[in-house]
This record gives structure tokens, C-alpha cells and sequence, in this order.
């Protein structure tokens, strides 16, 4: 058995659940944010069996897609320079897409 921990930004997050479910595979849901845009993200918790796990890339791949976003630049600086004022032109940024951590599972119960 194996575990996927996938993070997908949160305007994915509905219609991958939709799709997910369509082909057969549970899910837990569970609110994150991320580190750089400190925006809304989703985390997916996922067991499946090894064959499956071709399938489920495809899913995601089909269901999560990148885009392009402008930030402040200010927003690329380390937290120690926050609320610092800074002359700073947008920048461009790409967000969304998933990123999947595949766990090998020891032992699986279910009580």
C-alpha cells in the first residue's frame, strides 16, 4: 500500500475531489497554506494500492493546472523583512498545478 500527501492550490481543490471520486479513490481533505503567497491550499491525504498510482497522477494532471499570477515583489522577501516598505514592481509567478509525496506504507489498520 502506499500514501500520496497531494497539495493542490484550493481553486483546484473541488474538482479534483469530484474526480477523485469518480475514479474510485477516497480521500481525506485537510486545509493548508503555503509558505511563499501564504494562500489557501489543500492537502490530500491518499492510500491506494501501487498498481493505482499511474492513475492517480493522471487524474491530478488532468484536474490541477499551473497559472500565472502578478505579486509584489515584496512578497518574495524573507518574513524578517515583513511590514518593511518597499518601492517594488509586480512580479509574475507561477501557482496551482499539485505536488504529490508517494509514502510506502508499513502497515495499514483500520479499527
Amino acid at each position: 500500500m502506499q500514501l500520496v500527501l497531494a497539495i493542490v492550490q484550493d481553486a483546484d481543490s473541488s474538482a479534483l475531489m469530484r474526480a477523485l471520486r469518480e475514479h474510485a479513490f477516497d480521500a481525506t481533505k485537510l486545509a493548508s497554506s503555503g509558505g511563499f503567497l501564504r494562500e489557501g491550499n489543500t492537502t490530500l491525504i491518499i492510500g491506494l494500492s501501487p498498481d493505482r498510482l499511474d492513475d492517480l497522477k493522471t487524474v491530478v494532471k488532468q484536474t490541477c493546472h499551473t497559472r500565472t499570477r502578478l505579486v509584489s515583489s515584496s512578497m518574495a522577501l524573507p518574513e524578517q523583512y515583513e511590514g518593511m516598505t518597499v518601492d517594488s514592481n509586480p512580479i509574475e509567478v507561477v501557482v496551482g498545478g499539485a505536488v504529490l509525496f508517494v509514502l510506502g506504507v508499513q502497515e495499514f489498520l483500520k479499527l
